[in-house]
């Protein structure tokens, strides 16, 4: 199965794990799932560092790098992704997490997520 971790999975499972939710860290650490992140999660990461998000406090590039060594598939966004944006409710505002939604559910991903908001959506979504 191929896993599309949302922003904050994506932060704990590179340099904190311990944050990382017990069912999670399982499903991120079976080697029989491929993990997947998302060009958009990069961006989020650059513009809400840039903001002074003490969340967010990571190198974008170094992360990137991190994930790849390690096995992660890097997602690109698409026109298709961008087009599936306006298929979604307006239940949440977070255009990255909208973002990730759209990915996950044009590509057949299981988005994780720890986003109560995020978990309302129809779809591929798993919430810890």
């Amino acid at each position: 199965m191929k896993l599309l971790l949302d922003t904050h999975l994506l932060l704990w499972a590179a340099s904190e794990p311990e944050h990382l939710p017990v069912a999670a860290r399982t499903m991120i650490e079976d080697p029989t799932h491929q993990l997947v992140f998302s060009a958009a999660s990069l961006w989020e990461i650059v513009i809400k560092n840039a903001l002074g998000r003490s969340d967010f406090r990571a190198d974008p590039a170094l992360l990137r790098r991190g994930l790849l060594d390690n096995g992660y598939i890097e997602l690109a966004v698409t026109g298709r992704h961008a087009v599936a944006v306006a298929g979604l409710f307006p239940l949440h505002k977070d255009p990255f997490d909208r973002m990730l939604i759209a990915q996950a559910t044009a590509d057949g991903l299981l988005l994780l997520t720890v986003d109560p908001v995020v978990a309302r959506y129809p779809g591929p979504i798993q919430f810890f």
